[in-house]
């Protein structure tokens, strides 16, 4: 037999199939050592076949086999197929998607522990075992054993010495025996909850439930029920034999779904993220593959869980950018999950309480069948939302960050014992820091982006790259001492807060602050169990969570993601509003909402106060048809990096004028075509140009792979070029 091979080098030049003789026990879908020049590397058996076009004399033996099972099944080879094909991507970088990337090159493995067992049919004399009276280590040990009957073989002998283990296992008392222990990330207990469904509730779970393979667009406002839903669907899964995987886009929101689903679930849940260590993430993707855990609950990479049969795909907050992978390689979790739900004749569900545009579009044109929740669960209202005007504060003498009745109404909510969120969308403690008297602003050297100040490190970082610099005394050009700080972020924020209310725990929530294993589930659960409380945050509290003493929502600087030059801008702000808005007042308590803003007559303000997605849909839908923007047309990036500037530049022009060519063919279904600098030109030191272009959705099937040859043929060695299709971030 001859087995197919793709070799595990992320290489365009390799980027193929190699034949090898197999060996026996060789199965497609199995990971496999092979030589490969001179070396010996892994790769993937793909395939087995019985002829080969390369001469038998030149062909090379499979060394081994590495792993006893097919980690990738026919289904999976069919979805990382139509990745390759949909995104031009290299197949050996689709495949490390689908496994843990400690399994490659046998860096993690079963953890196995010597475990003490109990034979209890010595027990029934014990007299017969001669154990010496003054022998105290024995008789204790046999005690705690016929406690326990299993117990770990070192703990045994920290308790009791090696001496009187070996002693009982000499008698037969005890063995001593390897086993397999599973490492289980930590998840934040939760009391199992018997809900009830309201009417809404139950026809929405009923459409769901009798249209097997159905796709459906789950709109509910905040707070109206859609987790339950989701664990409803997910539980009939179960009762048919079938298996379950349920996205959510923040790391922070996986403890909390996990709570809530091993609640339920219990040990049929596992958790896929980058948060885990790397013997956990091996454990849980084991037990998924082993059909030990039958639900896959995680971020974007969880799309990928080694599960068969499944029966329910759901991505929640599916308007979240996360769920568009922005590196190598580049994906929409939305079009991969839709895919694979097709493989298994799954039931797809996307639920947001503000869906994308595009996915809202897609529902109204029939793609999509439309589910609304337009209540909350328990009947409550929405939180209401005072805007207040920053521009009128400041003319009323108020240099603080926080408006009156943003302190006003954060006073109240800590006085009755409540609990409240603060956001902003910025971490740190301010964005920039700029010399008064000649303009100099801080930059990092390896990126043409501003050095953020962050006073608890005392240190300028780079949001990039990640490099640190001395804070600022005086100015590097002119010399002055006369330094000022930018906007203020979330640890400025923090600062504030406790100057005002220094008896009221205060917790921060951002990059800086979770970057360390369990360090999100660790916050919320302290901020759970601390009334009055206050937690400070970027996007990470705006998403997904929640607290039933939460009355009170402030947010600081709503602007932040409106005046972006991206026709996304509107969309983002109204979300986001909308989001952080619904963590309050979600349980018996109202809530309220102070906005901060300095364009308090903003449209989005608007439709955000009156709780209008509808409203908001139609005028930002009527402005993407006019202009032509997505969902309407399709946007393509290519984006050129390379350490050379003038070959990326060069490379750039060539590939240009080539696709220009190609676009005069289709003349007016062309809307957009252009080549400029990417919005942050350098990143660690490597130069970045990109051309944007836009055109009719009909064409892109054609176009696209016309673009792919395009790149292929002309692309310089020395520059790297990545084809982006509707991406979410252009910077």
């Amino acid at each position: 037999m001859i087995a197919e091979v793709i070799v595990d080098l992320s290489n365009e030049s390799v980027d193929k199939i190699f034949d090898y003789n197999s060996i026996e026990g060789l199965q497609a879908g199995q990971m496999v050592q092979v030589p490969f020049g001179n070396k010996v590397i892994e790769g993937f058996c793909i395939k087995l076949k019985d002829e080969t076009d390369v001469p038998l004399d030149k062909l090379k033996s499979v060394k081994a086999i590495l792993t006893v099972e097919p980690i990738i099944t026919e289904k999976m080879f069919k979805l990382a197929e139509f990745m390759r094909k949909s995104y031009h991507l290299r197949m050996v970088d689709i495949l490390r998607l689908f496994l843990p990337a400690e399994m490659r090159g046998g860096r993690v493995h079963e953890k196995i522990k010597n475990f003490v067992v109990l034979n209890e049919e010595f027990l029934n004399d014990v007299e017969s075992l001669n154990i010496r009276k003054n022998a105290n280590q024995q008789h204790n040990l046999l005690c705690y054993m016929q406690a326990n009957k299993v117990a770990e073989y070192t703990k045994v002998c920290d308790m009791f010495s090696r001496g009187a283990v070996l002693a009982l296992e000499k008698k037969g008392v005890l063995s001593v025996c390897e086993k397999v222990v599973e490492r289980r990330p930590k998840i934040f207990e939760i009391e199992k909850k018997d809900i009830t469904l309201n009417e809404a509730q139950s026809q929405v779970l009923n459409k769901i439930l009798n249209d097997d393979g159905g796709k459906f667009l789950l709109y509910g406002v905040t707070g109206s029920g859609k987790t339950e839903i989701y664990m409803r669907v997910i539980e009939d899964c179960l009762k048919r034999g079938k298996t379950a995987i349920m996205l959510v886009p923040e790391i922070s929101l996986t403890g909390q779904v996990l709570s809530n689903f091993t609640s339920r679930f219990g040990d049929n849940v596992a958790i896929l993220h980058s948060g885990l260590s790397s013997g956990e993430r091996f454990d849980e993707w084991q037990r998924l593959r082993s059909g030990k855990a039958k639900i896959a609950v995680g971020v974007r990479s969880a799309i990928f869980a080694p599960l068969d049969n499944i029966g329910a795909i759901i991505i929640d907050e599916e308007h979240d950018s996360s769920y568009m992978s922005e590196s190598n390689p580049r994906y929409n979790t939305h079009e991969v999950a839709e895919f694979r739900a097709k493989l298994d004749n799954a039931t797809y569900i996307l639920g947001s309480a503000t869906p994308s545009l595009e996915s809202y579009e897609r529902a109204k044109e029939g793609e999509l069948e439309l589910l609304t929740l337009s209540e909350r669960a328990n009947k409550k209202q929405m939180p209401k939302i005072h805007i207040v005007d920053m521009c009128a504060e400041m003319s009323r003498g108020n240099a603080s960050p926080f408006s009156y009745k943003f302190q006003d109404e954060l006073k109240k909510c800590i006085d009755e014992g409540s609990q409240a969120i603060v956001f902003i969308n910025r971490r740190g403690y301010s964005s920039f820091v700029r010399c008064v008297d000649c303009g100099y602003v801080a930059k990092c050297t390896d990126c043409d982006v501003s050095l953020v100040l962050h006073k608890e490190d005392n240190q300028l970082k780079c949001h990039f790259c990640g490099k640190r610099f001395r804070v600022l005394t005086k100015c590097p050009m002119c010399g002055s001492e006369r330094i000022k700080q930018g906007a203020i972020g979330t640890q400025r924020v923090v600062e504030e807060l406790q100057k005002a209310f220094p008896n009221v725990p205060i917790f921060r929530m951002d990059n800086d602050t979770t970057k360390t294993k369990n360090s999100h589930i660790e916050i919320l659960k302290k901020f759970a169990e601390s009334k009055p409380s206050i937690l400070v945050g970027t996007q990470m509290v705006a998403k997904g969570h929640d607290f039933p003493d939460v009355s009170f929502v402030g947010i600081i600087d709503a602007d932040l993601s409106l005046h972006f030059s991206d026709f996304r801008s509107n969309e983002r702000t109204f979300q986001l509003i909308t989001q952080v808005a619904g963590r309050s007042g979600r349980a018996q308590k109202s809530g309220t909402v102070v906005l901060q803003t300095y364009s308090p007559k903003h449209f989005v303000y608007r439709k955000a106060v009156e709780n209008d997605y509808l409203g908001f849909f139609d005028k930002e839908i009527n402005l993407r048809e006019v202009t032509n923007f997505p969902p309407f047309s399709k946007m393509v990036r290519l984006l050129f990096v390379g350490d050379d500037e003038l070959k990326v530049k060069q490379n750039l022009s060539q590939i240009y004028f080539k696709v220009k060519e190609l676009l005069k063919q289709y003349d007016k279904d062309v809307y957009y075509y252009e080549a400029m600098n990417s919005p942050v030109k350098r990143i660690q030191n490597k130069y970045r140009y990109q051309i944007l272009m836009r055109y009719k959705n009909s064409l892109h099937d054609e176009i696209i792979q016309q673009l792919y040859d395009i790149v292929d043929k002309n692309k310089d060695k020395k520059v790297s070029v990545f084809v982006e299709i509707n991406q979410q971030n252009l910077s």
